[in-house]
């Protein structure tokens, strides 16, 4: 089931799941990582976070990070933890958030996967999302994708 982000039951197992899932994907220096990881408490607290669990007051099991800025829908951060990985639980945590994105108004939607992340370039490809274009700064892959199809 999808839900909503209960901090208290749920950020420290978003915190797992990025320290093992999205951190190792990173090529910012442990330094850059650190501050990051940080913030993230901030992250959490400016856009909406859904989780992926199997019952409401189970843990979770993924999450989706995402924020709206007028028509555009920006997907922050996801993550699935390994055993529930390709069991369609981040696409329709996807597919929740761009839902949620179309409802208020979002017309396209964006993600940077990091460079060397095959599989989630991978998923956003198969999800209808585009390569836009390659950034040397922060070594990681612009891809968008056209809300209003939908």
């Amino acid at each position: 089931m999808i839900r909503n982000r209960r901090p208290k039951q749920d950020d420290s197992a978003i915190m797992d799941l990025i320290k093992t899932q999205l951190v190792p994907l990173s090529h910012m220096s442990k330094q850059d990582i650190d501050q990051v990881i940080k913030e993230i408490p901030f992250r959490l607290s400016r856009g909406i976070s859904l989780v992926s669990s199997s019952t409401y007051d189970s843990d979770l099991f993924g999450f989706i990070h995402f924020m709206m800025h007028g028509d555009l829908l920006y997907i922050d951060m996801m993550a699935v933890s390994p055993k529930q990985q390709r069991k369609n639980h981040g696409r329709e945590l996807l597919l929740k958030a761009e839902q949620f994105g179309i409802s208020r108004g979002c017309k396209k939607s964006k993600v940077m996967v990091d460079e060397g992340n095959h599989k989630g370039v991978l998923f956003y490809k198969k999800s209808g999302y585009e390569l836009i274009r390659y950034m040397d700064i922060g070594r990681c892959y612009e891809m968008g994708k056209n809300l209003e199809i939908y």
